[in-house]
């Protein structure tokens, strides 16, 4: 944790702390003897600015967590007349509700036993006790928590990532051929079979993450600009079917980018186009077909495409040419595109990358890991 980040966890905790203190002690009312702060809220100050994207520490985990656990122990208090005994089972039946309802909140086992041995003022409270002071504190803490990690851009209530458990999309499934897949994480965590202070999703995150992190130390800093061939041929917009159909050819390659007259990527045509505009999806007639889907009309007002900008994709994926092979690896396996227009800072062509040059980059990144 940066110096930065403790220095705001101690301003949000300071914050919290005298707000909730001094919004509980108006609420009750600054004659009252009962307490405006219980010591649990100091435990919840910890997860809620130190902490905001623990599970233990979300809106549910504290209001949940501190009315059941009050609950419990007003409850044991009125029952059970031993206070080591009225304590323990506090404890114990909370954190069992806690786990049941998922709203596990460490604080709230403090929570039940302020309310078992809180002394005289706290049982004449019995089930108030849930209202004043913990339902004021919990709330007021709760409302400044949100308030600071947001201001503090620290997200909060914490979204988790999409669960691995919906269904499984394209992106899912090349990522999984990269490394651990999230059946692997499901399974590693299933044998685990403990509470972890961090969710499930966000874990996988992370673990993919150092995944990359591994691979850039591995492959070094290999970037597109090192491995994208740079004699790039492009057409224009109001360029020729026929021209475009032989720069095809005679550059031996399989897609040509679409540039505006400073450069800047627009689309890409490639011979999947062709195809499916010429209607060749058969070898019927291939050549008749081919040669009257290149030729020109030779007048005005026809539906018949003419120039490159009618047939091309005008959805096409680019990539900068300082982004990192380990990157191009994920961004190539999961869009599964075979040819990507690499561009600059100003988003103008400077080259693109095959499939070859991804390998021959690899290649070159294991050469370099094997010379160490």
């Amino acid at each position: 944790m940066s110096q930065s980040e403790r220095l705001r966890a101690c301003c949000g905790a300071l914050l919290g702390i005298l707000l909730t203190g001094l919004i509980s002690r108006w609420a009750v009312g600054p004659d009252t003897a009962l307490p405006m702060l219980i010591a649990p809220m100091g435990a919840s100050a910890v997860l809620l600015f130190a902490l905001p994207s623990s599970p233990l520490a979300q809106p549910w985990s504290i209001i949940g967590g501190n009315l059941v656990s009050a609950t419990v122990g007003v409850t044991c208090a009125l029952w059970i007349n031993d206070p080591a005994w009225a304590a323990a089972l506090a404890a114990a039946v909370s954190i069992g509700a806690m786990l049941a309802l998922r709203c596990l909140h460490p604080p709230s086992g403090a929570v039940a036993l302020t309310a078992v041995l809180g002394g005289p003022l706290i049982h004449a409270q019995g089930y108030h006790f849930l209202l004043v002071p913990v339902g004021v504190n919990s709330l007021v803490l709760l409302a400044v928590a949100m308030l600071f990690n947001n201001l503090t851009r620290h997200r909060y209530p914490h979204r988790a990532i999409e669960s691995a458990n919906t269904a499984r999309t394209a992106e899912q499934q090349s990522r999984d051929r990269l490394g651990f897949s999230s059946a692997d994480l499901d399974h590693v965590l299933a044998n685990y079979n403990q509470v972890l202070d961090v969710s499930r999703d966000d874990l996988e995150s992370l673990l993919r993450q150092t995944e990359m992190h591994a691979w850039r130390r591995r492959f070094g800093e290999i970037t597109c600009a090192d491995i994208m061939s740079r004699d790039v041929a492009c057409v224009e917009f109001g360029t020729e079917l026929l021209h475009a159909w032989t720069l095809l050819h005679q550059r031996h390659v399989k897609a040509l980018p679409v540039v505006d007259s400073v450069r800047r990527v627009i689309g890409i045509i490639t011979l999947d186009n062709f195809i499916r505009h010429a209607d060749l999806d058969s070898f019927h007639g291939y050549d008749s077909k081919l040669r009257s889907f290149l030729q020109k009309v030779g007048h005005s007002h026809s539906d018949k495409p003419e120039v490159v900008g009618q047939i091309m994709s005008k959805a096409v994926l680019t990539v900068k040419d300082d982004l990192h092979l380990a990157e191009l690896v994920d961004v190539m396996s999961v869009n599964r595109h075979r040819h990507i227009p690499v561009i600059d800072r100003e988003r103008r062509l400077v080259g693109i990358l095959t499939n070859s040059d991804l390998i021959a980059g690899l290649y070159r990144g294991r050469l370099a890991e094997s010379g160490k």
